[in-house]
């Protein structure tokens, strides 16, 4: 290829040999001029990429001042790195443009539609277990919903928590299901601005909460038989939902979770999927409990559907009612004394105590992590203890 001269002195092209711009074959251009005594030439660009002699004779009048000035890009290298960092400035400020576009487009979001249409997808992909997001959603559906959820994601501040704070606890909710609920306002937050300030940094910034959660409070046998004998008269559900806790520890959420799949008569377990601590474990009938699930009816997948076949939410109001008809909770102030459904639970563990059972076998029992949170239940078997010595006087 030859080069060719152009009307602009200092400019000159080749053709290439196939390639067309337009009718024209497509044309390289360079430009030629003198640097510190030296003459200089530098290829420019093909007319395929906008170059004509033109722009080039004009870039080469732009190289011959800046040499005479002494300033700016006085080589092609130059003004190559020049454009360069010119683009990739513009390109960073329309990224942050863009990124503040978008993040203004989430302020103003409600926190619902965050909720329903981001947050909650994902965490059903992330958690381990299927009760931890049930558990969220039942949450935010009846606590921060009603006071929040209608409110851009800009607009929420610790005022609004607070308020919700103070409604769970004249319901008489549990510090550990108020600290949950901050814990999924937080998590929602952080869920949209992980790359980014939270707008919203007042409810974000909202502390953990710490306190005492052991509950202590068991029911004895005879308490027990009354409890299930009241549910019986109040909800068939409940009574044998309470029934699968007293023998086998299982928490609310797995019982909710458990399906006949989950359920092998022939050996006597039920397999408890996707559990708080995220691992699956087996829980063991009793005969007692293994009669009850074969008199249960087998439509649908789940043991304990709801209304409409699918998973329970919240247990219904049936066993507060038969705990407050029975008088368990009276005169008694402290919220960890009080008889819950989860008592069921602690009661299954202490009477496992009693009954001699070692703290290991209990722990794989309930599903703890870690021994420690099953030594709570220690001081009952020293209890049993000490009774059994006290009786040597008695004799």
């Amino acid at each position: 290829m030859k080069w060719v001269k152009t009307n602009f002195k200092g400019v000159r092209y080749r053709e290439h040999a196939t390639r067309k711009h337009g009718v024209k074959r497509d044309r390289y251009f360079a430009i030629r001029y003198k640097s510190n005594g030296k003459d200089v030439e530098a290829g420019i660009g093909w007319a395929t990429d906008g170059w004509n002699a033109e722009k080039a004779y004009n870039l080469l009048v732009k190289l011959r001042t800046n040499l005479k000035m002494g300033a700016g890009p006085q080589t092609m290298q130059e003004v190559r790195d020049v454009a360069e960092t010119s683009r990739k400035e513009q390109a960073a400020k329309k990224q942050e443009q863009a990124a503040i576009e978008a993040q203004a487009a989430l302020d103003n979001q409600t926190l619902t539609t965050v909720f329903s249409e981001q947050y909650l997808p994902q965490a059903k992909q992330d958690r381990r277990s299927k009760y931890s997001w049930i558990r969220e959603e039942s949450l935010f559906r009846i606590w921060i919903e009603p006071e929040i959820g209608t409110k851009p994601l800009k607009d929420v501040t610790t005022f609004h928590l607070e308020k919700i704070k103070k409604d769970m606890k004249a319901a008489g909710k549990a510090p550990r299901s108020i600290q949950y609920m901050l814990a999924v306002v937080r998590q929602i937050f952080a869920h949209c601005y992980k790359k980014g300030p939270n707008p919203a940094g007042k409810a974000g910034g909202v502390k953990r909460q710490k306190f005492d959660n052991k509950r202590t409070r068991y029911l004895t046998r005879l308490q027990a038989e009354k409890l299930l004998a009241e549910l019986a008269t109040l909800s068939q559900d409940v009574h044998d939902m309470a029934l699968l806790s007293l023998h086998t520890g299982m928490r609310a959420g797995e019982i909710f979770a458990i399906a006949w799949a989950d359920v092998d008569f022939n050996n006597g377990v039920l397999m408890l999927k996707d559990t708080k601590s995220g691992k699956n474990r087996p829980a063991y009938m009793t005969a007692t409990t293994r009669a009850m699930l074969k008199s249960r009816p087998k439509e649908g997948v789940l043991v304990f559907p709801n209304r409409s076949g699918e998973v329970i939410t919240q247990l219904s109001n049936s066993f507060d009612r038969a705990v407050k008809k029975l008088g368990l909770n009276d005169g008694i102030t402290d919220r960890l004394n009080k008889v819950t459904f989860h008592t069921l639970r602690h009661t299954f563990a202490s009477w496992l105590v009693e009954n001699g059972t070692d703290l290991y076998y209990i722990k794989e029992l309930l599903g703890h992590s870690t021994i420690a949170l099953t030594e709570r239940y220690a001081h009952i078997g020293e209890n049993a203890l000490r009774a059994a010595v006290q009786g040597l006087e008695a004799g």
